[in-house]
Formats: structure tokens, C-alpha cells, sequence
């Protein structure tokens, strides 16, 4: 037998320590869950914050976007001229087709960023800005190349000068003074004196005056290095620097100079070379 002696106030410490513990225990967890609790609720409030900017700006993105790609389609339905104006557009000579033309815009940045993975927000915004940008690039590319379009088009000489009949076409024809073979650049469009003559195209009077065999003639700048010459005219109605709009009468039939009778001698020349008129015309004249 062995007897162990205990002290009343260690008893009692032991006793209220071993009861203290669970509720220790249980006060710790609570204090640390509240803890943690405000720290989720702090970083959801964050979070909000941070999704409603993020709704925010992908809209306001998105909504560029959908208008850059409105004035993308539209200026695609401006850029497709009438048939016969397209026409007389593919026969002229390739070199001044291309001054109408700029580079190409290119889809591959386009399909590379649609084919980036989104793994963050700061990617998403990255994917849209990008895309963004590539609609900015490709809305200056289509817009001048529509623009330009445009401009070629209306300069392009389409419509008959004039009402009559062909009395003179392009090429190798006989003198109609020598009788001896000869080169005809243009073409001779017969009818009364004093008819009305029209602009095939819109430009710039470069001269109106009297020319040696054309006579009375009107030389006219479409740009795009194509110019129009109208001669053997009665009178002009033009003046040098004036622009003119194609079915603008800016002279009347005559017989002027080198000429065996009342007609209209019309040229179209392309980077100062004749171009055979016949090919381009696809148009009346307009009264």
C-alpha cells in the first residue's frame, strides 16, 4: 500500500484546467472562424467590385467592337459600284487599277486572338483589346480602299460623249484627206454641229483651247493618270480648273480643225497611252 497525498488547491487547479480545455478549445475555433469569415466576406465584396468593373468594360469593348464592325459592313455595301461601272473598272489597264488599291488586311490577327485561351480576366480584356485594335486597323484599311474605289469609279470614262453615229473607231484605218494608212486613237462620233458634248467621267479641266488638227478640244484629268480628250469642238462650255461631274455637257459638237465634217473626236488615254474608248464605254450619254 502506498498513499499518495494530493494539496486541496492543486486538486482544484487540475480540476478547473482539465474542465477549461474543451471550452478553450471551443472559443479558439469560433474566434478563428469568425476571423476567417470576415476575410471571405471582405474578398467577395472585393470581388464584386472587381466583376462589376470587369462587366463594365467588356461591355463597353463589345459594343466597340459591334460598331466597328456596323461601319465595316456598311462601307462593304458602299465599295460595290453598278455592274457597268464595274465593268468599265476591270478593262482598264492593271497598273491603273492598283493605284486604287492599298494592302490587303489580313485575318490571321483576327484568328490568332480567337484562338486564345481566356484563363483570366486580364486575358479576356487583353483578347478584346486586341481584337479592338484589329478592328481599328481593318476599318482605316477598308475605308480607304472603299474611298479609293470610289474615287476610280468616277473617274472611270463610261458613258458616250455624245448622240450620234460611229463614224470612226480605234486603230489602223486609211487618212480620210491622204487616203495613205494611218493610226486612229480614238474615236469619231458623227452628228449635227452643235450638239451637246459630255464628260465620260469625273475631273479637272486641264485645258480648253484651239490644238492644232483637234481644233477646238478639251483635255480633261480624271486622276489616276487617265485623261479624256473631246476635239474638232464649236464652242466650249468650261473653263480651265473647273471640275466637272460625269454627264456634264461642257462643249458642243463642231468641225474644227483637221475635220471633214461635223463629228466629235473623243480620246481616253491612260498614263498618256491611248486606251481603245470602245472597251470602256458601257453607259448613254446623259442629257
Amino acid at each position: 500500500m502506498r498513499r499518495v497525498t494530493i494539496g486541496l488547491r492543486a486538486a482544484i487547479v487540475t480540476t478547473v484546467a482539465v474542465m477549461m480545455t474543451p471550452i478553450l478549445i471551443g472559443l479558439g475555433a469560433r474566434w478563428s472562424g469568425r476571423v476567417e469569415a470576415d476575410q471571405l466576406r471582405r474578398q467577395n465584396a472585393a470581388l464584386d467590385v472587381e466583376n462589376t468593373s470587369y462587366r463594365a468594360a467588356t461591355g463597353e469593348l463589345t459594343t466597340q467592337i459591334q460598331s466597328l464592325e456596323d461601319v465595316i459592313n456598311e462601307l462593304g455595301t458602299r465599295a460595290q459600284v453598278d455592274p457597268a461601272s464595274a465593268s468599265a473598272m476591270q478593262k482598264l489597264p492593271a497598273l491603273i487599277r492598283t493605284r486604287a488599291t492599298g494592302g490587303a488586311q489580313t485575318s490571321a490577327a483576327l484568328a490568332a486572338v480567337a484562338a486564345t485561351s481566356l484563363a483570366s480576366p486580364e486575358d479576356t480584356f487583353g483578347v478584346l483589346r486586341d481584337l479592338l485594335q484589329g478592328l481599328e486597323n481593318r476599318l482605316r484599311y477598308v475605308r480607304r480602299d472603299v474611298e479609293r474605289r470610289e474615287a476610280l469609279a468616277s473617274s472611270t470614262p463610261s458613258i458616250w460623249p455624245a448622240h450620234g453615229w460611229l463614224t470612226g473607231t480605234f486603230g489602223g484605218r486609211s487618212d480620210p484627206f491622204t487616203g495613205e494608212p494611218g493610226y486612229h486613237q480614238g474615236l469619231d462620233i458623227s452628228t449635227e454641229k452643235g450638239q451637246p458634248v459630255f464628260a465620260t467621267a469625273d475631273g479637272v479641266v486641264e485645258s480648253a483651247s484651239y490644238t492644232g488638227d483637234y481644233g477646238n478640244l478639251i483635255l480633261i484629268d480624271h486622276g489616276f493618270a487617265l485623261s479624256t480628250r473631246y476635239g474638232h469642238l464649236s464652242a466650249f462650255n468650261v473653263k480651265v480648273g473647273q471640275s466637272v461631274k460625269r454627264g456634264d455637257v461642257i462643249g458642243y459638237v463642231g468641225s474644227t480643225g483637221r475635220s471633214t465634217g461635223s463629228h466629235l473626236h473623243y480620246e481616253i488615254l491612260a498614263s498618256g497611252r491611248p486606251l481603245n474608248p470602245l472597251q470602256l464605254l458601257t453607259q448613254p450619254a446623259t442629257r
